[in-house]
């Protein structure tokens, strides 16, 4: 009977790699996108430095702290934001703690299975925290509740609900918006505990500067950005820029291929003028 179980688990990894497999971009499709954004095109008729339309939902968990739902084009994420109590690490005793995981769901898509993170969504995780952390968005100073002994620690979660190509910057406008919504729990100080699902009327302190990212993505001369998953398969390179309008708090750039200082250049330009449009879908739905 054993045996039996084992071969029927190897049957289903395999069954799913296959699925998996049937809704890789073919090749065909690869082409036609190159050849379309050569003369500055896109399927879904956007122009290369266009995001699809962008929408916020607050408030979607009643037992987080805060809570959001993005969606971009077809693209969609829940994001939530949890806090507790504990000790401080031992390089920030004076610090509160930041945690940013990310779990891509099967759910989402074929391509994802259950089971340990895997690099794709660890990365997501990580650049977050990145974009987060070097911004100082959150004033993590202001979350000591006793230097070396006791602080708060903001936990950040990441689930994708839907992909359809740019996961990344759904989950950092959204760790964002969680954060700006986020109220902190009620602190017992006797019972030295959180009373879970009361709130006090404080928020998460947080910076006036917002930080975003944006990621951009270069296919044969073309620059583009918000792929949809058929685009971010045929991309070669990309760029990730973590932003509060004014500076670049982080970046980092994925695949091998190489970019050229002009390209640079371009990136950040580009960057710069699509924070200023992200921004102002932020402020709207947040407000």
């Amino acid at each position: 009977m054993t045996g039996f179980y084992i071969k029927l688990g190897v049957a289903t990894k395999e069954k799913k790699h296959k699925m998996a497999e049937l809704y890789e971009t073919s090749d065909v499709t690869r082409e036609r996108i190159r050849k379309y954004l050569e003369e500055g095109k896109r399927f879904d008729g956007r122009k290369p430095d266009e995001f699809r339309e962008i929408t916020i939902e607050p408030g979607v968990s009643k037992n987080a702290e805060g809570s959001v739902r993005v969606k971009i084009g077809k693209t969609e994420v829940l994001v939530g934001v949890k806090m507790g109590v504990g000790e401080p690490y031992p390089d920030s005793p004076d610090r509160g703690n930041l945690m940013v995981t990310a779990e891509f769901l099967p759910l989402s898509s074929p391509r994802f299975e259950l089971g340990p993170p895997k690099f794709n969504s660890i990365e997501v995780g990580r650049l977050i925290d990145r974009i987060i952390r070097e911004s100082k968005f959150i004033e993590l100073e202001k979350l000591c509740i006793e230097e070396g002994k006791k602080v708060w620690s903001v936990f950040i979660d990441i689930y994708s609900i839907n992909d359809d190509g740019n996961l990344l910057d759904a989950a950092g406008i959204g760790a964002v918006a969680a954060l700006k919504v986020a109220r902190i729990p009620k602190y017992d100080e006797k019972e030295e505990k959180i009373v879970y699902g009361e709130w006090t009327s404080k928020n998460i302190p947080l910076s006036k500067d917002i930080p975003l990212s944006v990621t951009l993505h270069k296919i044969g001369n073309s620059i583009i950005v918000d792929p949809t998953r058929e685009e971010e398969d045929v991309s070669e390179t990309k760029l990730t820029i973590g932003s509060s309008g004014e500076y670049i708090s982080s970046m980092q750039k994925g695949d091998e291929k190489s970019l050229t200082i002009e390209e640079m250049h371009q990136m950040i330009d580009l960057s710069e003028k699509l924070y200023k449009k992200i921004y102002l879908k932020l402020e709207k739905f947040i407000k």
